[in-house]
């Protein structure tokens, strides 16, 4: 991902935050442009971040009660040579992307996993780097009968 596309990406989105800091050293930005910053669809996501940030990445699959809910991304990795652990919501660029990542509204499994990330790095005693941005949780039934409510509480 370091081709000239994710450069131009990267590019767009500082001179999108520039702008927002310059409107702000101005007069502050209006909620709607401070929506539509947060909304830019070329800004970074998560595995962009881990693929600039972070050495040896490994994704961690799976909740171990149900499936692997591909919004949220979770793994191990190092950080200027220190292990880490990863956390952090997945949207996609584009729309088969999207579909897959389910736009980035995580399911029960979701949650679960990371929870499950969170508790094996507490174990290993390894800092929690954690990206959200998420439309908020899966609204579907099929995610209320699997405990959302339960899953997003024990968070």
């Amino acid at each position: 991902m370091d081709g000239p596309c994710f450069r131009k990406a990267i590019g767009r989105g500082r001179e999108q935050t520039l702008m927002a800091e310059k409107s702000e050293s101005k007069h502050s930005a209006t909620a709607f442009e401070r929506v539509q910053l947060a909304r830019h669809p070329e800004r970074p996501h998560t595995l962009d971040f881990v693929e600039r940030l972070f050495e040896d990445f490994v994704e961690v699959h799976g909740d171990r009660r149900y499936a692997d809910d591909p919004a949220i991304v979770c793994g191990f990795a190092r950080f200027h040579g220190m292990p880490v652990t990863v956390i952090g919501h997945q949207k996609g660029r584009d729309t088969k992307q999207r579909q897959f990542r389910n736009f980035g509204m995580p399911k029960p499994e979701g949650y679960r996993k990371a929870i499950r990330v969170m508790k094996l790095g507490e174990k290993f005693e390894r800092p929690i780097f954690c990206f959200i941005d998420t439309p908020g949780a899966y609204p579907g039934i099929d995610a209320e009968e699997r405990g959302q409510a339960e899953a997003i509480a024990y968070n």
